[in-house]
């Protein structure tokens, strides 16, 4: 590590009207050091490095690379500097191959491919990608697009790369795959910016950890100077338990029973694969699977917001009637009298309306029931502020647009809507997504207060330590088809349970469509007999 900062940051201060997003922050980070940004929602981590990265210029404060003060106006100019930033959301063009999104914009006027490519290759071999740099994008896994983004700033000469919640949509072994990357780079130099929520991921991949609270710089600890519950304590200021207490099911009782179902995309091609299994009131059941394996289509097929081509989907009212809910609309489900909430991944698409306030979005619920031109708005207003109050909604009034709010809080607020509904049926996909671990805790508690009502909760998440802790069976998705079911208190013999949730994600698809209970069992075993069988050969080693 170098005695100069890679990147220094001093007093940076920046603000939107009167909300206040950096105040008098410092911060650095060093040349072949991985250095982790914690806070809260809100916290400014993200403000703070797009200011970085040239998305925003801080109205007060100086940026030094390597002991020279800089200005840093557009993302331009912050590959002048060579700084680099991986977003979350990636923008890459699908009908392209990997070099030809890595190149796209490059201004030297000459587009040699298969020298670029070249390229490519040298720089997967140095740090240890895995990347054909001729596959198309629209053929890619979601790790092996990450991996695009990553070397399209490597390619263009950075070293000092940010990256914004990296592990976000990646299965156990490709979180693994890409922190020994990291490693790689940290290790030839490169100064390594990493946001992120995870906790264990922190402390296992982390040099140093700096923690920002409502805009502050609290301070910077080495991570093997510290542990969960100290860096939690300093991004809330009180200690929090990081344990999530979960009960035992409350008597178990069948709430919705999807069966035979089958879907397709607008292309005609097969999304959802011969889905069946049964949500119990009274437990929450868990839902994993590689992004985009099929995990929106199934709530949005329950919700009434997928066509079903095959298949039914029955809900079991508590007092003994069953409706089918095969095809019916939104609007229709809730006539039948069908008590079902649903959290959905896009907040502000299909949850929420960005332009609205959270009043006015509490009473998208119930408006149907006013009567003539004027709506009663004092339910929805107090509504909104005990949500505000409760789930510590950081918000100037309950008027604001919830499009002005970080997506920490917008979750919150959708969230604590559909709970208030009082709802037999609570469907919630990536509840915590952004969220930080004050929220999230927050969030599972709730869940598990409906769960211990009776509700049956069909939980989405991305998390697999949280699936494992929260939920009493897990559905594993696998292209469009279940690969397993999986009960959280059983463990594997010869693996960890994640190991074995992640083998069943990434289970190819010709096997998963007709896959049994037994070739899944068959599948996991061979796995554990495979891995005793290494260890035992490099014991002999």
């Amino acid at each position: 590590m170098s005695a100069v900062p890679a990147i220094e940051l001093k007093g940076i201060t920046k603000t939107f009207g009167d909300v206040v997003a950096n105040e008098d922050v410092d911060l650095s980070v060093y040349r072949g050091e991985i250095l982790s940004i914690l806070g809260e929602n809100g916290s400014g981590k993200t403000t703070l490095m797009n200011m970085i990265s040239g998305i925003y210029y801080p109205d007060a404060g100086h940026i030094f690379i390597d002991g020279e003060e800089v200005l840093i106006r557009s993302p331009k100019d912050a590959f002048r500097y060579k700084i680099g930033m991986i977003h979350q959301h990636f923008k890459l063009i699908d009908v392209f191959t990997a070099t030809e999104n890595i190149v796209l914009g490059l201004s030297d006027g000459r587009y040699d491919i298969a020298a670029y490519e070249q390229r490519v290759k040298e720089i997967c071999e140095r740090y240890g990608f895995t990347l054909d740099p001729a596959k198309k994008i629209y053929d890619m896994s979601v790790s092996e697009k990450q991996t695009v983004e990553i070397i399209k700033v490597l390619f263009r000469g950075a070293d000092i790369l940010i990256l914004d919640e990296p592990t976000a949509v990646l299965t156990p072994q490709e979180t693994d795959r890409l922190f020994d990357v990291l490693r790689h780079m940290r290790d030839d130099g490169k100064a390594i910016i990493i946001i992120t929520h995870k906790l264990h991921e922190v402390l296992s991949l982390s040099d140093r950890v700096s923690v920002l609270c409502k805009g502050r710089y609290v301070g910077t600890v080495k991570t093997a100077e510290t542990n969960e519950n100290k860096l939690t304590e300093m991004m809330v200021g009180a200690k929090v338990d990081l344990n999530i207490h979960r009960s035992d099911p409350v008597n178990p009782t069948p709430r919705l029973t999807v069966k035979g179902l089958n879907c397709y995309n607008e292309d005609n091609l097969p999304v959802l694969k011969n889905i069946e299994f049964t949500a119990n009131g009274g437990e929450i059941l868990g839902i994993a699977g590689i992004a985009g394996s099929g995990q929106r289509e199934l709530l949005e097929s329950i919700a009434g917001l997928q066509p079903i081509a095959t298949g039914d989907i029955t809900y079991h009212d508590p007092n003994g009637k069953d409706e089918n809910l095969r095809n019916k609309s939104p609007r229709q489900i809730r006539e039948l009298g069908v008590r079902l909430s649903f959290v959905p991944e896009d907040r502000l698409g299909m949850g929420l309306v960005g332009n609205m306030g959270i009043i006015d979005n509490m009473m998208l619920r119930s408006y149907r029931k006013g009567r003539g031109l004027f709506l009663n708005r004092s339910t929805p207003a107090s509504l909104a502020e005990r949500i505000i109050d409760e789930l510590q909604v950081v918000t100037p009034d309950a008027k604001t647009p919830v499009r002005r709010l970080s997506g920490g809080n917008v979750q919150k607020v959708l969230v604590g809507r559909e709970i208030a509904s009082a709802p037999t049926v609570l469907m919630v996909a990536y509840p915590v997504r952004g969220l930080d671990i004050n929220s999230s805790f927050t969030i599972y508690r709730l869940l598990n207060e409906q769960k211990e009502r009776g509700t049956a909760v069909i939980f989405v998440g991305e998390d697999l330590d949280v699936l494992i802790e929260l939920c009493d069976r897990i559905i594993v998705l696998s292209s469009g088809a279940i690969s397993g079911v999986v009960d959280p208190r059983v463990q594997p013999v010869g693996m960890s349970m994640k190991e074995e949730i992640g083998l069943l994600m990434t289970k190819k698809a010709d096997t998963v469509a007709n896959a049994t209970p037994a070739d899944t069992a068959a599948v996991i075993e061979a796995a554990a007999t495979a891995a005793e069988e290494g260890k035992k050969e490099d014991g002999q080693q």
